[in-house]
């Protein structure tokens, strides 16, 4: 017993110190706590760029943009100056430049924390001999959060605290309504059974999202938070990891719940694989289907070849500069790369968010990363073998792509919040309505496919692990990414308490969301806890009515 004791405290200790590196990591490199700079220093903080909005015609806003101080510090590309100065005139140029690096950047929010991050954490949980409920309210809920902990973290280091409230809460809302409510009626259509979710699970989910939700709301309502407050909302994380972990370990029965899954989606692989298989044995009997085959597989490598080359820029910084040892993507000079660049990368970063590129200090610390980047290559070329990964001393190797991938996550989270933000200033919309939409849509997209897909193909364990990850995520986004958030910026300004940038719509969200989880709490018990159509086409009504709150608002409809 005191061997099984000491375990969890030794994988209790490695969890922390991981979780307070990264808070290291996204505290001390980021951007600096003000967005918008002014000409004239006497004037009030918030009026920055005021001016651009009353120029009329792309010449003179870049004129204004070029005299002025920077709008938006967030990221590393000036979009204002790219829409006004360099497109100019041709601003369907502009808005399609733009559009189609938001979605770049989407792609490499995701597929970072998907390739690099997931991963990474799936492989630390074993490691650590987490078990799966631990592992999955913990690592497992900060992989699939990251975007929203990490854009929420930028925007209030970045003094868009708006953004981070709009995102997190649009994501939160998003999932726990429309994911919810398409699991609901895709389930009942699907299934020809009644699919029922576990009781005790349900409710204590809903209700300890609505005490957060609640606490959110009174944070919200006194307008400031001190260091001991955001730490003490934050904390209830760790309150909601306890009480899960007591109704694990008093209800066994739910450990093995992913198993019939993984079971079915394998043997769903191996009947693809057979009838991709006949087939093909099929047109090899005739010489036509056969060249006709042979002329498709030369286009898809083509194609595929076209594809690499134009995903290598966006692939090949992080792929060496990430540790990664998974069996599939296993490469000694990947690795030996990655662990000689990474210093370098954090070195860089560091220098640019502290204004000492140039300068002797960033030149030393250039010194000292690119040491102990050397050291390290040297390590890993005489520890690792071509022909497989490392099999002893995996931490420091999966610790080390868990700080690189949350580090890349945060670069890439900040660019777009910068993008979200500069778009704000382009139309005239309220960078707080990007981010309740766009942003939270973007992050959100992920959960929709995962969990409809796993509510409608895993059977009733399906449905259940679905519903459950859809309250389960969000209150790790409300209580790490929000929480989180709050620390950092009441560390800044302490003793001081925060002034958190609260806008009526986040009073809206919070009160259609509350509302959303009493109508699930009220309707699934009343249908003796089986999926139903009626509570997802609820879900779906409160909130497209929410949308269209806000969007009568934006045109001006309504006035509240």
């Amino acid at each position: 017993m005191a061997f099984v004791l000491s375990d969890n405290a030794k994988a209790f200790i490695n969890t922390a110190f991981l979780l307070l590196l990264c808070f290291f990591f996204t505290s001390h490199i980021r951007s600096p706590t003000t967005v918008i700079h002014l000409a004239s220093p006497q004037a009030p903080k918030g009026a920055g760029c005021i001016g651009l909005h009353k120029l009329k015609g792309p010449h003179s806003k870049c004129l204004y943009l070029k005299t002025h101080s920077p709008c938006v510090f967030q990221g590393y590309v000036n979009y204002l100056h790219v829409f006004y100065c360099l497109c100019g005139r041709y601003a369907p140029v502009g808005y399609a430049l733009l559009a189609l690096w938001l979605l770049v950047l989407f792609y490499l929010l995701g597929n970072t924390a998907s390739q690099y991050f997931c991963s990474s954490v799936e492989s630390l949980s074993k490691v650590l001999n987490l078990s799966p409920t631990i592992a999955g309210v913990t690592l497992l809920s900060l992989g699939n959060g990251s975007p929203d902990v990490f854009a929420s973290i930028v925007s209030f280091r970045s003094g868009s605290g708006e953004v981070g409230l709009s995102s997190v809460l649009g994501g939160a809302f998003f999932v726990s309504c429309v994911v919810v409510g398409i699991i609901n009626v895709c389930a009942t259509s699907s299934s020809p059974h009644a699919v029922r979710i576990d009781r005790s699970s349900f409710v204590r989910d809903v209700c300890f999202f609505i005490i957060v939700l609640s606490s959110l709301l009174a944070i919200l309502i006194v307008g400031r938070i001190t260091i001991w407050g955001a730490m003490a909302f934050t904390s209830l994380y760790f309150v909601y990891v306890s009480i899960v972990s007591a109704t694990h370990f008093c209800r066994e029965k739910y450990e093995d719940l992913v198993v019939p899954i993984l079971d079915h989606e394998e043997l769903g692989e191996s009947v693809s694989v057979s009838k991709e298989a006949s087939p093909a044995s099929g047109e090899e009997e005739t010489s036509s289907s056969s060249y006709l085959r042979l002329k498709v597989t030369s286009v898809a490598r083509y194609l595929r070849w076209i594809f690499y080359i134009v995903d290598m820029p966006l692939y090949l910084p992080r792929r060496l500069t990430i540790p990664n040892v998974s069996e599939e993507s296993w490469s000694r000079p990947f690795a030996v790369a990655s662990a000689t660049l990474a210093p370098i990368l954090v070195a860089t970063l560091w220098n640019s968010k502290r204004g000492v590129l140039g300068s002797k200090e960033g030149l030393t610390i250039y010194l000292y990363a690119s040491l102990v980047g050397f050291v390290f290559g040297l390590i890993a070329f005489h520890t690792t073998m071509k022909s497989c990964p490392p099999k002893k001393f995996l931490f420091p190797w999966l610790a080390g792509g868990f700080l690189m991938s949350v580090l890349w996550t945060y670069i890439i989270a900040e660019e777009l919040v910068g993008l979200l933000v500069s778009l704000g200033y382009i139309f005239g919309i309220s960078p707080a309505i990007l981010g309740l939409t766009v942003l939270a849509w973007g992050n959100s997209i992920g959960d929709l496919i995962a969990n409809v897909a796993m509510a409608t193909n895993g059977g009733q364990d399906g449905a259940q692990i679905a519903i459950s990850g859809c309250y389960a995520g969000p209150i790790f986004n409300t209580l790490a990414g929000l929480g989180l958030s709050l620390v950092v910026s009441a560390w800044a300004v302490h003793p001081a308490p925060f002034v958190i940038p609260a806008a009526p719509a986040l009073f809206e969200i919070l009160g259609f969301m509350i509302g959303g989880l009493l109508w699930a709490l009220v309707v699934l018990p009343r249908k003796e806890m089986k999926l139903d159509r009626i509570l997802g086409f609820g879900l779906l009504a409160i909130y497209f009515c929410f949308l269209s709150l806000r969007l009568s608002q934006s045109l001006g409809l309504v006035q509240l």
